[in-house]
C-alpha cells in the first residue's frame, strides 16, 4: 500500500548536473534521494481512497460483496470541472492499484487535520487485513460506489474510471465524478496536510 510519501509520481528527469555528481537510480537525472528530498517540500492534502471489491459472482445478483480496501494518498487533484474529473497516483502494483485495474467505481475521503490516526493506518507497511484496519472506523457506504466513505471527512468524493495512465512506476488513475459530498459539521474542521515527511494541520 501506498506510503504517502511515495505516492507522488515522477516527472520526466531534465536537470543539469554539477561535474562529477553522479546520480544515483537514474541514468540521467536527479538522484532518488534528492527528487524524494525536493517533493518533501510539497505540501499535500491527504486523502483515503477506497473501493469494494467486486462480487464473487458477478453474474449472481444474490453473490455476497467483496471486502473492502483503502489506501491513503497525497497525490490527488482535480483536473477538470466539466467534466468532473479528478486524478489519484497508485504505485504500480499496488492492492489498490490492482483492484482499481478491475473495479471502476471507487471514493476519496478528504481527511481531516482530526484524523491522522487514519491515515496513518492505511499507510503503514506491514498492515494487518483491510477488515480490521474498517473494523472501528465510522462511515457510510456510497450510493454509486458502494465504497466506505468516512464519518467526519472534510468532503467526499465518487468516481468512476475514465482513464489509466501509466506513469514511471506509478498508475495515475482519472475519475469522473459521481457525487460531491460536504458531510455535516466538516466545515469548521482544518485540513490534515502531509509536509517533509509527517502529518501536519494549519496553525
Amino acid at each position: 500500500m501506498l506510503n504517502p510519501s511515495a505516492s507522488l509520481p515522477a516527472p520526466p528527469a531534465v536537470a543539469s548536473l554539477a561535474q562529477g555528481d553522479a546520480p544515483s537510480g537514474h541514468a540521467v537525472g536527479v538522484s532518488n534521494d534528492k527528487f524524494r528530498a525536493a517533493m518533501s517540500r510539497l505540501a499535500g492534502g491527504v486523502v483515503l481512497v477506497t473501493a469494494q471489491e467486486p462480487p464473487l459472482d458477478p453474474d449472481d445478483p444474490g453473490a455476497p460483496a467483496g471486502e473492502d480496501a483503502g489506501m491513503t494518498a497525497t497525490a490527488f487533484m482535480s483536473v477538470s470541472l466539466d467534466p468532473p474529473l479528478v486524478l489519484v497516483s497508485l504505485r504500480e502494483g499496488s492492492r489498490m492499484d490492482d483492484l482499481l485495474a478491475e473495479q471502476p467505481l471507487w471514493a476519496v475521503s478528504v481527511l481531516s487535520e482530526n484524523q491522522r490516526q487514519i491515515a496513518g493506518r492505511f499507510a503503514m507497511k506491514g498492515r494487518i487485513s483491510d477488515r480490521l484496519l474498517f473494523a472501528d472506523i465510522p462511515y457510510v457506504r456510497g450510493e454509486a460506489s458502494g465504497a466506505p466513505l468516512v464519518d467526519g471527512a472534510l468532503a467526499t468524493l465518487e468516481c468512476r474510471t475514465e482513464q489509466r495512465v501509466p506513469a514511471g512506476d506509478h498508475t495515475l488513475v482519472i475519475g469522473h465524478v459521481l457525487t460531491a459530498g460536504l458531510p455535516s459539521g466538516s466545515a469548521d474542521g482544518g485540513p490534515l496536510l502531509y509536509f517533509r515527511g509527517r502529518y501536519r494541520q494549519l496553525s
